[in-house]
């Protein structure tokens, strides 16, 4: 192949082939397929390249003293083409040729990669979500019935455990094989399914100081780490959080407290003193869509309660609301968790 083939055959490329002088810093060449995948005139071109050739003094200098490595750089970034921001890779390459030492680079567009790459991930999440929701229900189900049973005979106990390794086995597989992050992160940790209760309502707590709200925290009795899915315990607090918020008077006192069940398990509560519930409306509180009396010029979609609940549904364990006595009412979070 003679040197006018070879320029035929970068001339076709899709992607965008281009050299420069090491000692001059000048463009020597690029590909028309600049002016087709990037709409560049000759002008954009020139002023572009100058951009790629910023770091080469430092590269030079740092390959002349042995960094083999810089011989060949590749990474990622996005150019500005005619459609907006592209998504493309830069391959550029150090070789010594007869008129001294070149830059030799390649262009290329990785949009497709990076939709292939984000389908790839929605489809792992959604996958992973629909085993997640029923896994979390059965292992729930099986630390209520450990608490409740606890005078089960040996064989029923040993059945209740063998569920629950099962379903850890389970949530280790997604973890490893179906987490969006695993896709993205090749040997990352296993994520957590323990929390520190009190850290956990401190990290709400700040959230809602950051608003402006006065909240205190008060954990007493319960076990330095709770087992859950976290991200979601985290949400049903933020959801109670914002109800007081919204629908509390200004500068009042929110308290959320986390100790040991009278009955048994652990319970969260989230009290505030705001208006009463009127009696008519305290069972359709968490019903789907439902907008009490008070939430009149109020935003909001009526699934926050709804959701929190399915939260706390899923881990075997009840969410209430009770008006108090004085002022107020009190959102009360209790799991089938031994204390």
């Amino acid at each position: 192949m003679d040197a006018g083939d070879l320029r035929l055959l970068l001339d076709a490329s899709s992607d965008i082939h281009w050299m420069a002088d090491c000692t001059t810093g000048r463009l020597l060449y690029v590909s028309p397929a600049a002016s087709r995948v990037l709409g560049w005139e000759a002008d954009r071109i020139d002023a572009e390249a100058t951009a790629w050739l910023a770091d080469l003094p430092d590269r030079l200098a740092r390959f002349a003293s042995g960094d083999a490595a810089l011989r060949t750089v590749r990474r990622e970034t996005e150019l500005a083409g005619r459609d907006g921001a592209l998504p493309v890779e830069i391959e550029s390459t150090l070789v010594e040729g007869a008129g001294g030492l070149r830059l030799v680079g390649v262009i290329r567009d990785i949009s497709a990669r990076r939709d292939a790459a984000l389908q790839q991930k929605r489809f792992a999440s959604m996958v992973s979500h629909e085993f997640r929701t029923p896994l979390a229900t059965i292992d729930g189900a099986i630390q209520r019935l450990e608490m409740t049973h606890r005078d089960a005979d040996e064989a029923t106990k040993k059945r209740y455990r063998k569920i629950a390794t099962a379903v850890d086995r389970l949530l280790a597989m997604l973890d490893e094989y179906l987490s969006p992050d695993r896709l993205a992160d090749i040997g990352r940790a296993r994520q957590d399914t323990h929390v520190e209760p009190a850290t956990l309502l401190e990290e709400v707590a700040t959230k809602a100081r950051e608003r402006g709200a006065v909240v205190t925290v008060r954990a007493t009795d319960v076990p330095a780490k709770l087992r859950c899915d976290p991200p979601g315990m985290r949400l049903c607090l933020e959801v109670l959080l914002d109800n007081a918020i919204k629908y509390g008077p200004p500068g009042a006192t929110i308290e959320i407290v986390a100790c040991k069940a009278s009955s048994g398990g652990i319970e969260f509560s989230v009290a505030d003193g705001g208006a009463p519930i009127p009696a008519d409306e305290l069972g359709r509180i968490f019903d789907k869509g439902f907008r009490g009396s008070a939430a009149a010029g109020v935003p909001g979609s009526g699934l926050g309660l709804y959701m929190a609940r399915s939260i706390v549904d899923v881990h075997g364990g009840t969410l209430t609301v009770s008006n108090l006595l004085e002022s107020g009412k009190n959102f009360r979070i209790w799991l089938p968790i031994a204390v």
